[in-house]
């Protein structure tokens, strides 16, 4: 007979007498939505971080990548420590990690401490993303009350990347005047994840219980190979996103060469050795696999939308930082209402269509009027609908597949199980934003060109209309990116269609293989 005892605080319950779940989800969600919300919050600071850490336009991405490199190429390592070490414990310093690197962050005073403290929050995150998901399973029980725990789980992953926007741009907007000190209002946006990191780490062994240990079993070999074959990978395509190396540059093509036969002599590791880093049991299941690549592929549009959008918003239709963050809110309400990939790639198509006068007239008109091409975008008509369409969409998505990967794995694989999902979501958003970028950052380079050449020769001074001629390049980049990613989410709906066939009624009962201990 199956064993489900679980240990919450001080007491201990068969299944269905559990104690403390609701606060232990509670401080599950809160975690997860200060790593969630940290992948998105810095992209409405993206502007005052580049002008105070005088950051190049190339360079501006990593303070995203870097982070989505960091946190992805590390996921794995994270969950099978917390399977071999206890998931609390590795959850507790994962925490500990990430309040500490957004205090570093917080403090940054130059472009290079800021991009360490960002790849440090991604070892953090990596600690505590794939263990909070893990503790859901060994904290709740098979059935109706693990998948709504899995519910809200998935849907605060989403929610909170349109928070992270909101929270951004209220406190982006705050400036030193009205703080009344010299700190800048996007250093609290790496500052405010302290006091949370740090009471979620206190609050943790109060309400989680800790889970059966393994020590001694760490699969050194796999992780070593593994971690580095992911982040060698990852960083490759995103130098390749890079104009100042492109895709035909000698470093480029080595680091993605070396990442993926440093993946493939991982694979051949895991076949190998007693105790793998990844049991590629978990990978045999259609179900799980065809999530994995789902959920490797949709995050790639989500991370264009906020990237590229929150930018436009800003920079081309000039809205501020707070008026920009609330231009996101619907997301977080459609997000929670809702296969979604379909309507996620129409959003994304809709927002491809977004247009501009960017004719040499017009952006000499607007440079004297110290002004923004934006002005005949409207919010309401232009952006609104496809927002909460997008928003929706993910919903749709998130929920479902998160519950699909979980399918079945086996309590003592469930914190690598778990690791696996969020890695495919990490790496994907990394690999897909650095793909998307080089497709925007192409078009951008040729539109400046073509921008400059059209003024010169009509006998203006091009460095008038720099700054407006850079709003219309941008836009020519960004919704070429916006096509580019709605056939990528496109492409994750055609697999899921054709490969995803588990009943929602198989998942609403989904219990453990016999013999599994749930600590």
């Amino acid at each position: 007979m199956t064993d489900t005892t679980t240990v919450v605080g001080d007491s201990t319950e068969a299944s269905g007498g559990h104690k403390h779940l609701g606060w232990a989800l509670v401080l599950i969600c809160v975690a997860q939505l200060m790593v969630v919300l940290d992948s998105t919050i810095a992209n409405i600071a993206l502007p005052f971080i580049q002008h105070d850490l005088d950051v190049s336009q190339a360079n501006l991405q990593w303070v995203v990548t870097g982070y989505a490199l960091a946190f992805g190429g590390l996921l794995l390592l994270g969950g099978r420590l917390g399977d071999l070490y206890g998931r609390r414990l590795i959850f507790m310093t994962g925490v500990t990690l990430f309040a500490i690197a957004s205090g570093l962050g917080g403090l940054a005073q130059n472009e290079v401490m800021l991009l360490a403290s960002r790849g440090l929050q991604g070892l953090g995150a990596a600690l505590a993303a794939p263990t909070a998901l893990a503790l859901i399973a060994t904290n709740f029980p098979a059935g109706q009350a693990r998948n709504r725990a899995f519910s809200v789980y998935a849907a605060m992953s989403g929610v909170g990347a349109a928070v992270g926007l909101v929270l951004g741009g209220w406190l982006t907007g705050l400036h030193p005047h009205i703080l009344g000190t010299d700190v800048s209002g996007w250093r609290l946006t790496f500052l405010i994840n302290v006091p949370i990191g740090l009471i979620a780490a206190w609050a943790a062994p109060k309400v989680l219980a800790e889970s059966e240990t393994h020590p001694g079993e760490l699969d050194l070999p796999g992780a070593v190979s593994g971690t580095l074959g992911l982040v060698s990978l990852v960083y490759g395509i995103s130098r390749a996103g890079d104009q100042r190396y492109g895709w035909n540059d000698g470093l480029t093509i080595a680091f993605m060469v070396v990442g993926l036969a440093l993946l493939a002599l991982f694979i051949v590791i895991e076949r190998r050795v007693q105790h793998p880093l990844l049991p590629l049991r978990i990978l045999t299941n259609k179900t799980r696999a065809t999530a994995f690549v789902a959920m490797m592929i949709v995050p790639a549009a989500m991370f264009s939308m906020f990237y590229f959008l929150s930018q436009f918003v800003q920079n081309v239709m000039g809205y501020s930082p707070l008026h920009t963050g609330f231009a996101f809110l619907p997301f977080s309400f459609g997000i929670v209402a809702g296969t979604g990939t379909a309507l996620a790639g129409v959003a994304l198509l809709m927002f491809s269509r977004l247009s501009i006068d960017d004719s040499p007239r017009a952006i000499l008109q607007a440079a004297g009027n110290g002004g923004h091409l934006g002005g005949s975008v409207n919010y309401w008509t232009d952006l609104f609908p496809f927002i909460v369409m997008m928003a929706t969409g993910m919903g749709l998505t998130f929920v479902p597949m998160t519950l699909a990967a979980v399918h079945r794995v086996d309590h003592r694989d469930s914190g690598v199980g778990s690791g696996v999902l969020n890695t495919m979501q990490q790496v994907g958003g990394a690999l897909g934003l650095a793909t998307l970028s080089t497709v925007a950052v192409s078009t951008i380079n040729d539109k400046v060109a073509s921008l400059m050449g059209a003024l010169g020769s009509a006998g203006h001074d091009p460095a008038v209309a720099a700054v407006v001629g850079k709003q219309a390049a941008f836009t020519a980049g960004g919704t070429n990116a916006f096509l580019t990613g709605a056939f990528m989410i496109w492409a994750a709906s055609l697999i899921v269609w054709i490969f995803l066939d588990v009943k929602h009624e198989e998942m609403a009962t989904d219990e453990l293989p016999e013999g599994v201990v749930v600590a």
